[in-house]
């Protein structure tokens, strides 16, 4: 796994507890990454080691420096500290980007209609996006259908009028406000949350919808709605890419799950830990303060790959397939044990 030691030189308020951090590249080997993709942050904090994966709200070749947006989370140790404590010249390990929520424009060849739906602080890779589809002269056309509460929620909102006036015939800007009351005149902001009947209509007005590209960060309720109005239209799941920042777990999956004991080698160390009932085997490791190797936390990275050596274990809420995962390996990340001998190598 690649890390890198990157140099904090910017810090740049975008809303209410949102931030971009901005990290200086390295003078020897750069970073290099994809629209959409995230970076995987490391701090050390009380001692304890977090990891938290951030999608990049930069565009590649188009932005000076590498750049991350975050939101504090309530009781979110990580993003806390990242809006609270670090500065300017702070150093910050980071692994190497991640992720397949991305745009390549290498595997599109002909001018397509890209259309970005996105909610809150899903904005970020979308940004990333767009800002490369935009100033890269791809020739593709961007509608962008954005959901937030209020208009001082808007992440990136000087950003998003500048390529409106930059880009006004190649992109299109669609606001969505759940808690402001809009003014009826200005057709492009439009009062209420992005439901199935609002998706439609928007759908009605990409021009050739059937070789569309439609990309969805935000929450589940706005996946949901897209791509269901994106199946009436035909519009296969070739065309579809969607970003999970958390896993969906069904709480019927855990009807079999009770607290367990897991046995987990790291290289030359064993150590007993206590999976409790509603906890995976990754989030036990973590709370023992075991070292696991561990980044997206979603099952897409595979970094918490293990192999299990005895025992029983169940994947949750795993969306992604994995082709070149062995029937004896397991992610801990969504992995629940089954039964008492459960016995893992990492």
């Amino acid at each position: 796994m690649q890390i890198y030691t990157l140099k904090v030189v910017e810090i740049r308020k975008e809303a209410k507890d949102v931030i971009t951090v901005c990290f200086k590249q390295p003078g020897l080997k750069k970073v290099t990454y994809l629209p959409g993709q995230y970076l995987t942050l490391v701090f050390r904090i009380n001692g304890r080691r977090y990891i938290r994966p951030y999608s990049f709200s930069s565009a590649p070749k188009v932005d000076e420096y590498l750049e991350v947006t975050v939101k504090r989370v309530p009781r979110g140790i990580v993003s806390n500290h990242i809006n609270d404590r670090l500065k300017i010249d702070d150093l910050v390990e980071v692994m190497h980007p991640m992720g397949d929520f991305i745009f390549n424009n290498d595997h599109t060849t002909e001018n397509k209609h890209i259309v970005l739906w996105g909610a809150g602080s899903g904005i970020t890779p979308l940004m990333s996006i767009a800002k490369f589809v935009l100033h890269k002269q791809t020739g593709h056309k961007i509608t962008l259908v954005y959901g937030n509460r209020h208009v001082d929620d808007v992440i990136f909102s000087a950003q998003i009028q500048d390529l409106e006036k930059t880009f006004s015939t190649q992109l299109q800007v669609w606001n969505f406000y759940t808690r402001l009351v809009v003014d009826n005149k200005d057709p492009d902001h439009i009062q209420g949350r992005i439901d199935p009947h609002k998706v439609l209509t928007i759908l009605r007005s990409v021009t050739d919808l059937q070789n569309s590209i439609h990309y969805i960060c935000g929450p589940r309720g706005l996946k949901e709605s897209v791509k269901q109005a994106l199946y009436s239209f035909e519009i296969s799941e070739e065309q579809i890419f969607a970003e999970d920042f958390e896993l969906i777990k069904d709480p019927a999956e855990f009807e079999d799950i009770t607290t367990r004991h897991v046995k987990i080698n790291i290289g030359e160390v064993a150590a007993q830990v206590e999976v409790v009932k509603g906890k995976s085997i990754l989030e036990a490791g973590l709370d023992a303060f075991l070292e696991l190797p561990y980044a997206c936390q979603t099952g897409h990275c595979t970094v918490c790959k293990a192999s299990i050596l005895h025992g029983q274990v169940k994947m949750i809420g795993l969306v992604k397939k994995h082709t070149d995962m062995k029937d004896n390996e397991c992610l801990t990340c969504c992995a629940y044990p089954l039964s008492d001998d459960v016995q893992l190598t990492i």
